[in-house]
């Protein structure tokens, strides 16, 4: 390499970079501004008078509840799933029992199954086990993955033979084998998968709408659409207040985790 910058690659990130801030930055902005000038499309770039008026207001309102609730069911659904898919996993790659090979291509086919295909037949079991309008009810249904025990799958194989051959001469049980080498090989992955699935749990929209008409168990996202159902009145700063509210918890989930999460990304066989 001549050492010089490649100035095509810098301005492609550069440009990337402006299209995901330049909207945050608009609905902060907005956050500031009046909601009536917002509705008459007079939104600006430049931060209003109101200051962070709008974020007290909403903070003393059922936002704070909102945020609750979505981040338990975006804990709930990523330690389940990541519960789940590592176990069935681990099952998978190293056990050998009949229909082994099945029970794996029957958890593949459902990655061919969206959620809005199995949403009535969910709906009906959560509302035969009683779990409508329950917190319960949030993330039980969600907290299965095909993807995830994909991934761990092809994770466990890559460890080698000769390990698991040590940990069964040292005595190791599956159980033991499973917390001492398999689980910390794969802390990386699980990390990253983690903060995939957070997000994934923090922006669920369709099944909360469906299962929680209860307003006490409604997530952010709800709250934020309901925020704008009144269409004659709709508090535009409040709105986006709320909005920028609801984008702390993943961001600060992705700081904290970013260098487990490049590492889960980026690191090759074990």
């Amino acid at each position: 390499m001549n050492g010089r910058p490649d100035w095509v690659a810098h301005g492609v990130l550069i440009l990337g970079a402006l299209l995901f801030i330049v909207p945050l930055w608009l609905v902060f902005a907005g956050s500031t501004q009046e909601s009536a000038a917002i509705a008459r499309g007079e939104l600006s770039l430049i931060p209003g008078g109101g200051g962070l008026a709008a974020y007290g207001k909403v903070l003393s309102g059922p936002v704070p509840r909102m945020l609750l609730v979505s981040f338990g069911m975006a804990m709930a659904i990523a330690v389940g799933k990541i519960a789940i898919s590592v176990t069935s996993a681990y099952a998978v790659a190293f056990f050998r029992f009949p229909l082994r090979k099945l029970a794996f291509w029957l958890i593949f086919i459902t990655l061919m199954l969206p959620v809005e295909v199995r949403i009535i037949p969910t709906y009906s079991v959560m509302s035969d086990l009683g779990l409508i309008n329950s917190f319960t009810g949030l993330w039980l249904p969600l907290i299965a993955s095909a993807t995830a025990t994909l991934l761990f799958r092809q994770v466990f194989i890559a460890i080698p033979d000769e390990l698991v051959e040590a940990a069964r001469m040292d005595g190791a049980g599956p159980l033991r084998f499973l917390w001492d080498v398999v689980i910390p090989v794969s802390s990386a992955n699980i990390a990253a998968l983690f903060v995939i699935l957070f997000i994934y749990g923090w922006n669920q929209y369709l099944w909360p709408l469906l299962v929680a008409t209860n307003p006490r168990l409604d997530t952010i996202v709800i709250g934020i659409v309901k925020m704008m159902a009144v269409e004659t009145d709709t508090d535009w700063s409040a709105v986006m207040a709320t909005a920028v509210l609801a984008l702390l918890p993943p961001v600060v989930v992705v700081v904290l985790m970013q260098r487990w999460f490049v590492a889960g990304l980026t690191e090759g066989e074990k």
